[in-house]
């Protein structure tokens, strides 16, 4: 299966793909619309340190911590890709304690959590951060 890996040799720090998973997440078609004066919820995001900054996003674990403890059984595996159900979803947060990577976060209303579906439902062939990545730091392969 396809997932998203990090050169965190080639992460510039820029936000980028966080700007561009926010967008591709927003639903509207125009990127200045979706984001100008508004926070932004992006489903990956940048860590940055002295020396090394690199993105976080969602592993898409094969035993995944996140889906077994979830008590409502909002996440489901279908296909490889963990998804959230936001019907379901109670804002518990038990996923966001288990998840060993912090790739789950509190979605923009806070009562719902939000993580990367490689852009599955949406129109952009390939997860909106890898199109986005000035730097080519982030990648959508089979390894």
């Amino acid at each position: 299966m396809k997932r998203v890996y990090v050169n965190e040799k080639w992460c510039l720090g820029c936000h980028l793909c966080e700007y561009n998973c926010a967008f591709a997440n927003s639903g509207c078609d125009d990127m200045v619309k979706a984001l100008k004066d508004v926070p932004i919820y992006p489903r990956i995001q940048v860590e940055e340190g002295d020396n090394i900054n690199f993105a976080v996003n969602c592993r898409h674990c094969e035993e995944p911590l996140c889906v077994k403890s979830c008590i409502t059984g909002a996440l489901s595996v279908q296909d490889g890709v963990i998804f959230v159900d936001q019907e379901k979803c109670v804002g518990c947060y038990t996923c966001i304690l288990v998840c060993p990577y912090g790739a789950i976060m509190p979605g923009p209303t806070g009562n719902v959590v939000q993580k990367c579906e490689l852009c599955i439902n949406n129109s952009f062939g390939e997860p909106a951060c890898v199109k986005g990545c000035p730097n080519r730091a982030i990648v959508f392969e089979e390894r």
